[in-house]
This record gives structure tokens, C-alpha cells and sequence, in this order.
């Protein structure tokens, strides 16, 4: 079968939920927009949920936020414990964004709280993720857990998860430039913003960050008279061979390797590990292993094994080869992938590239251009935001990119597993187009 023969991907069945969240789409102009005012109203018409939820682990950052969570979650779940988590965004199904103790919300309580704050809220304007932030809110205070594991969506001073007064613990981990047309356009006030989450008196650990991002952090802390467990500093930590090395004062901990692939998940796996000290809970070595070694978190350089694109594959480059998806946009993504592209000497890589136009596709691409052998550039379906395939392609380009356009997704893979031979294909560059492959692929 030729490229351009490759059949399209279906869409998803829709689901009952569906509707309502469409609904409230439409409640504010603006998809981002950030303040606390429109939720704290909201809230308070809820009989203001966020003051009866279970212990609550606040954690901000550009990178590695859901995947620390991913480890933490593995392993305080190993040890027994009860925990919710809210993500963001989602893959394929808005409840991925929700796990009520280990399970994603049902359709149908995700359906009640959705109506109950979309009846509270009276039609005011509200974004999206403000609304269903509040809903998630509303879950967490009616199913007993633990504790709770709660992503910032962006930023985090005036994030609509920022409404929690007593967090138990706040986690930042590595802060880079991205959305700097909300956050600003340095990295001290990036870091700035993200420290938004630190409270009075309430410890945080610090994963890595450049001086600059830190420093910000450290002054924040010093205002609010935070104690801070900070990377390369309190604690450590360090690839081997065959796992990870962690460190903590006299606290040593030879670690299995992270089952998240790439070096960079060693960091993020030990700043859970970091985390777990200034938590109330038992979590023992044997349960930080077993978490380890039975993470899950999709799209984050994971490997595809089924579904048509990898049946794609296999057919035109063989048995051997191998499809990969990671949802990685900013400059310090593209320098991860590198990183985990240096690891993989046994056969080329080839790129299937697509982005937002509101990304800096430039210095994404640029650490790549050295590892990857020959790249195909895609819009991302379904986003009007999205860069088209020549301008992709371009872009690539500029970045020192062996780069050529194509109509689709299955072309571009298709055509880059075209010839035989054992080849590794990465699709990447969006979220949004991660989502659309895990759809049918995940």
C-alpha cells in the first residue's frame, strides 16, 4: 500500500459526558485566562469544596510534573495508600484529567459534578479548565482518600488549582521558558509564577533548575518561610547502570531504572522519591521499586505496540522497528529527547513533527537535528492553532532538519518506514497530536 493509500484514523465514539463539557467551552471567550477571582466565586457557591479535601501535594513546573506524579502516585499506591490525582490535559478522554483512589471518574460522576457546577456557576463566564477544576474539587471532597496529587495547569500563582490554602507538600519541578506570553518572557519571572504555589510554613521539594529559575524560587521561600528540599543540594540523584543512585544526607538508596523511558525520568522519579520524606506516610524501598518498575504515564517517549500505524510499521520496515510518541514542546523537551535519542545507537531515527503555532518549534527542533536522520512534518488535526505541514516542514528545516511536508500523519510514517530495515520512528512536537495518535495507537 502506498503512503497517500493509508487509511485515515477514525475519530472516538462519543461519550455521555461529552456534551457538557462542550457546554462549557463556550462560558468564556478566552481559553486562557488566568486569574482566581471567576473560581474562588464558584467555589463559594459550591459551599467551598477545596476546604474539605484530603491532604493535598501541590506541584508546579514547565517539565516532569506528570511524571513525578506518575512516581509518586506508583508508589504510595504500592505501599497501600488511597490517592486521587487530577492531570492536565488529557490524551483522548477529558476523564484522564481525574483519578478518584486509582480509578478515572466514571462517566457518570464526572456527568454530576460537571452539571452541578455548570448549574452554580449560572452561565457566568468562567474557563474551561477554572470550571472543571471546580468539578474536580467537588469529587475529591465527596471520595475518601490519603491524599491528593494535584498538577498546576499553568503557572501557578494564579492557577485555578491555587485555591488550596494547606497544601501538605508543594513540589516545582524544572522550570523552562514556555508559555511565556502568560508567564513572561524570562525565566526568573517564570519561576517567579510557579512559586506561586509555595505557602507559609508548608516544606517543598525542588527538582532540578537552571540558576536563574532557582534563584527566583529561594526568594519566594525566604519570604514565606518555606523549607525547601532542593536538588543538589538536600538531595541527589544519578544514573547507573542498570537504575538510579539516590541520596539524602546519609540516606543512600541504589534504585531499579525508572520504567519511563529516557534519562531525564531518573530526576523525575527521584524528585518523588524526595517527596515521600516530608509526607506522612510508610512508604517503604520495596514499594518505591515496585512503583518504578509500574509507572504509567502515556505519551511521554512511550512506545507503541499496537494499533494501525505500528501495524504500518511493521509491514513496510519489518518486525524489528519500532513506533514512539511523546508530547514534548518546548526547547527543554527537545533537549530530553536528544538526550534519550544519544541512548539509541541500534537503528536510525526518523521524526514525524507536528506543533501549535504558539510553540517555539525552532528551539524544540534544534537539539534533535544532530540524532534524527530524516524528518516528516504534519498538521495537527483537528487544530486550527496548528502549524500547516509546509510551515512545520520549514521550520525544521531552519533547524538544520533533513525535512519534507506531508499530508497526513499515516503518509508521514509510511513514508518514513518505507524501504525496510530496522528504523525507530518518533512522532512528536504536541500534546494535541499526541492525543489524536493514542487514540487509536495508545
Amino acid at each position: 500500500m502506498t503512503p497517500s493509500a493509508i487509511p485515515a484514523l477514525a475519530p472516538p465514539p462519543p461519550h455521555r459526558t461529552d456534551p457538557a463539557l462542550a457546554r462549557l467551552w463556550a462560558l468564556h471567550p478566552k481559553v486562557i485566562d488566568l486569574s482566581l477571582e471567576r473560581i474562588e466565586r464558584l467555589l463559594g457557591a459550591l459551599d467551598n469544596p477545596e476546604r474539605s479535601l484530603p491532604p493535598v501535594v501541590h506541584v508546579a513546573g514547565t517539565n516532569g510534573k506528570g511524571s513525578t506524579i506518575a512516581f509518586l502516585r506508583g508508589f504510595l499506591e504500592a505501599a497501600g495508600y488511597r490517592v486521587h490525582v487530577y492531570t492536565s490535559p488529557h490524551l483522548v478522554r477529558f476523564n484522564e484529567r481525574i483519578r478518584l483512589a486509582g480509578d478515572l471518574i466514571s462517566d457518570a460522576v464526572l456527568y454530576d459534578v460537571i452539571s452541578e457546577c455548570e448549574a452554580a456557576n449560572k452561565g457566568l463566564p468562567i474557563t474551561f479548565f477554572e470550571i472543571t477544576t471546580a468539578a474536580a474539587m467537588l469529587a475529591f471532597a465527596r471520595a475518601p482518600a490519603d491524599v491528593i496529587l494535584l498538577e498546576t495547569g499553568l503557572g501557578g500563582r494564579l492557577d485555578a488549582t491555587n485555591v488550596v490554602d494547606k497544601p501538605l507538600l508543594t513540589v516545582i519541578t524544572s522550570v523552562s521558558r514556555d508559555h511565556t506570553q502568560f508567564l513572561g518572557e524570562t525565566l526568573t519571572e517564570i519561576a517567579g509564577e510557579k512559586a506561586g504555589i509555595l505557602k507559609y510554613g508548608v516544606p517543598a521539594v525542588i527538582g532540578p533548575q537552571p540558576s536563574d529559575a532557582a534563584s527566583a524560587i529561594a526568594r519566594r521561600a525566604g519570604e514565606l518561610n518555606v523549607s525547601m528540599a532542593r536538588f543538589g543540594a538536600e538531595w541527589s540523584a544519578k544514573p547507573r547502570p542498570g537504575g538510579m543512585r539516590y541520596q539524602s544526607g546519609a540516606d543512600i538508596r541504589d534504585l531499579p531504572k525508572p520504567g519511563l523511558a529516557g534519562p531525564h525520568q531518573v530526576y523525575n522519579a527521584a524528585t518523588a522519591v524526595a517527596s515521600l520524606a516530608h509526607l506522612p506516610f510508610t512508604v517503604g524501598t520495596e514499594s518505591i521499586r515496585a512503583g518504578l518498575a509500574n509507572v504509567e504515564w502515556p505519551a511521554r517517549l512511550q512506545r507503541l505496540t499496537k494499533g494501525p500505524l505500528v501495524e504500518t510499521v511493521a509491514r513496510l520496515a519489518g518486525a524489528g522497528a519500532e513506533l514512539w510518541l511523546d508530547g514534548g514542546h518546548n526547547p527543554a523537551a527537545g533537549e530530553v529527547m536528544r538526550d534519550a535519542a544519544r541512548d539509541w545507537h541500534d537503528m536510525p531515527l526518523r521524526v514525524v513533527f507536528g506543533m501549535l503555532n504558539t510553540k517555539d518549534g525552532l528551539g524544540f527542533l534544534r537539539p534533535l537535528a544532530s540524532e534524527v536522520e530524516a524528518l516528516r512534518a504534519v498538521a495537527i488535526p483537528g487544530e486550527a492553532a496548528s502549524l500547516t505541514a509546509e510551515e512545520a516542514a520549514q521550520m525544521a528545516r531552519t533547524a538544520g532538519h533533513r525535512a519534507e511536508a506531508a499530508p497526513s500523519v499515516e503518509a508521514a510514517v509510511a513514508a518514513l518506514a518505507a524501504g525496510g530495515g530496522p528504523v525507530r520512528i518518533l512522532i512528536c512536537g504536541s500534546l494535541y497530536l499526541a492525543g489524536h495518535i493514542a487514540a487509536e495507537n495508545g
